[in-house]
């Protein structure tokens, strides 16, 4: 009986040139795969050895491997084997595109094929596909890239090999003070400065928006429950768009005057809302919230 391996998948990205690994790759990286491009096939072996040792930090490996490694179809074909034997039961990918297709993406980049050598694309093409016939029959799981746009390509990736919390938007609710300055890293800036200032409430001065008195008075403004329900409505929206455009970080920005007393409040308040969303993955930083 062979060992049985805990704590790691492996996965294996092969398949035709120009048909959409380097594509498949990122997309892994997004789902949080250690990718690992062109690996020499008799290296594998001992890169899945040293992610196992790594004691959880790397738990989800990716080989990419194309034509240029040598003796690449036998020495990948006995590297599954002997992965298999070991207990990682990798999962194989193998991506393909019509000759039509892959001539025209070849022609768009103005490159050569790898096996090209001096005939024609059309004989790289060819070539190829008679080479990797044997890595195909075995795949796991066989995608034609041929009508897929990157999006949709994205999409079944994860679908094969992301997780639920991994497939999600990871997104940020940044409060901050418009007096130290905009977040360079935002995609939506949301100005909550409409509401009344706690700032200038005696007995409220000296909290935060973490404090329940000065949540209590924000979200009890007028406008402030509306500007709520109204904005993760949009939010809602925008994050199902960014999903299927494949973004899967999103930085809000909540500011007000100091980021100490409304954006804070309404920042936990939004949070909250949108960790209740299916395919989001929320959580909540305050800037300036130490600031004097």
């Amino acid at each position: 009986m062979t060992e049985e391996k805990t704590g790691v998948e492996v996965a294996v990205v092969t398949g035709l040139s120009g048909a959409g690994r380097s594509t498949a790759a990122k997309c892994l990286e997004d789902l949080g795969w250690f990718v690992v491009d062109n690996l020499p096939p008799e290296l594998v072996s001992t890169m899945v050895e040293l992610g196992a040792q790594a004691q959880g930090v790397i738990s989800r490996v990716a080989v990419v491997m194309d034509v240029r490694s040598r003796a690449f179809t036998d020495d990948l074909a006995a590297v599954i084997k002997d992965l298999d034997a070991r207990g990682y039961k990798p999962k194989v990918l193998f991506l393909e595109a019509t000759d039509a297709v892959l001539i025209r993406r070849f022609e768009h980049v103005r490159r050569g094929h790898p096996l090209q050598g001096d005939g024609r694309l059309s004989d790289g093409i060819a070539n190829e596909r008679r080479l990797l016939t044997p890595l195909r029959e075995e795949a796991d799981l066989v995608l034609d890239t041929s009508s897929l746009s990157v999006h949709q390509l994205r999409a079944k990736i994860e679908d094969a090999f992301g997780s639920e919390t991994s497939a999600s938007t990871r997104v940020t609710v940044l409060s901050f003070g418009y007096k130290y300055g905009l977040p360079m890293d935002a995609d939506l800036v949301m100005d909550v400065r409409f509401l009344p200032n706690p700032f200038w409430i005696p007995e409220l001065r000296d909290f935060t928006g973490l404090d329940e008195a000065v949540r209590n008075y924000v979200l009890s403004q007028e406008g402030a429950e509306e500007f709520l329900e109204r904005y993760h409505e949009l939010l809602r929206l925008i994050g199902a768009g960014y999903r299927r455009e494949g973004k899967r970080y999103l930085t809000l920005a909540i500011g007000c005057t100091g980021g100490k007393h409304r954006s804070v409040a309404i920042s936990e308040q939004l949070a909250g809302l949108l960790a209740k969303e299916d395919g989001m993955a929320v959580k909540v930083v305050h800037r300036d919230l130490g600031r004097e």
